[in-house]
């Protein structure tokens, strides 16, 4: 058949060649074809939802419409289509042999159909040579438009999943913002307490405990500094004592202001001595800008409290003894540290 229909297409009339593209590849018989094939093709009565072939299928078959409706579903998202009378569907099949189905067919109503096989398309052939020579024309130009749909479809997906990814980076990216953003002093970009308890939280699931010294510092007549110069100078006196902090507060360690003019510093691993040395840092940091201000403060007296951490206790605990000593190196004067008297030898 091959060969002979290959001829018949060259011999077609060249007003066909005229025919508007939508037309050419409108899978619908007009009457004169749709009677020419009911006369060789073998009807088939269908079911709603019955299943004519499925996707992947091979296929040595055509089908025509005759009433009802049948819908093809090429999955993967793409778009379903639905035949009425008269269309035509699934002519790959016949005029390859054996070409895999690219959908599935289902009635979506009682449906009759006609089916067509090699030897029925071939006596259609040696019936009407001209009508079905510009019938493969359609058919040609009809494959031709539906893979440049498929293309422009998958073209369309993958700019969606693009679109899909960047949107989703955006978001990732923001919602890391917004975390950082809710667990960071604005002021001063220490932790706040937020950050403090998340920091705490996260310290129970790593192999080296919680954390093993805490410095609880608070800043002496710091209500002065606002009264005398203004709030922000008072905002400087800050943001001078989390730049102490950060200088001494290693990767694992955390400093955190806790509001007001309290901070604190968390150190993972400390000893009586590694605490001792932090805390004379800060107190040397604090009187070396001290010494060089000159008019407005750049930076006030600091009392800091004092505490090694038992890893069976909480924070709350911390807090209260680390609090106590400051409260005491407060009464003694301020601008000093304090130990924890439940702590070890006091150096």
């Amino acid at each position: 058949m091959t060969g002979k229909v290959a001829a018949i297409v060259c011999e077609q009339e060249p007003g066909i060649a005229q025919t508007a593209m939508a037309e050419i590849v409108h899978a619908v018989l007009s009457s004169s074809e749709f009677a020419l094939f009911a006369q060789f093709g073998r009807q088939q009565h269908l079911a709603k939802g019955d299943q004519l072939f499925h996707r992947g299928q091979a296929g040595d078959t055509m089908y025509v419409v005759v009433s009802g409706g049948i819908e093809l579903d090429f999955g993967e998202d793409l778009l379903v289509k639905s035949l009425g009378p008269n269309e035509f569907f699934g002519e790959l099949g016949l005029l390859i042999g054996d070409h895999p189905r690219s959908a599935e067919a289902r009635a979506i109503t009682d449906s009759v159909v006609l089916e067509l096989g090699n030897a029925d398309f071939q006596r259609l052939v040696d019936h009407d040579p001209g009508l079905i020579a510009y019938f493969l024309r359609r058919t040609i130009m009809r494959v031709v438009s539906n893979e440049q749909v498929l293309i422009r479809q998958l073209r369309r997906r993958n700019h969606d999943l693009e679109t899909a990814l960047d949107n989703l980076y955006i978001t990732t990216h923001q919602l890391t913002h917004t975390r950082e953003l809710v667990r960071t002093d604005e002021l001063t970009g220490l932790h706040n307490r937020r950050g403090l308890a998340l920091y705490l939280q996260d310290c129970r699931t790593q192999p080296e405990g919680p954390p093993q010294g805490l410095l609880l510092i608070d800043c002496d007549h710091f209500k002065k500094v606002n009264d005398e110069h203004g709030h922000q100078a008072g905002d400087r006196v800050l943001q001078s004592m989390a730049n102490i902090l950060r200088s001494v507060a290693t990767e694992t360690d955390l400093a955190c202001r806790l509001g007001g003019d309290e901070f604190c510093l968390l150190l993972r691993t400390a000893t009586a001595d590694s605490l001792q040395h932090a805390a004379e840092f800060i107190l040397s940091a604090v009187h070396g800008l001290m010494d060089r201000a000159h008019g407005v403060p750049h930076v006030c007296p600091v009392s800091i409290g004092v505490r090694l951490l038992e890893p069976h206790t909480d924070w709350s605990e911390w807090y209260a003894r680390a609090d106590n000593a400051l409260y005491q190196a407060k009464r003694l004067g301020g601008n000093r540290l304090h130990w924890s008297r439940a702590a070890t030898a006091t150096p």
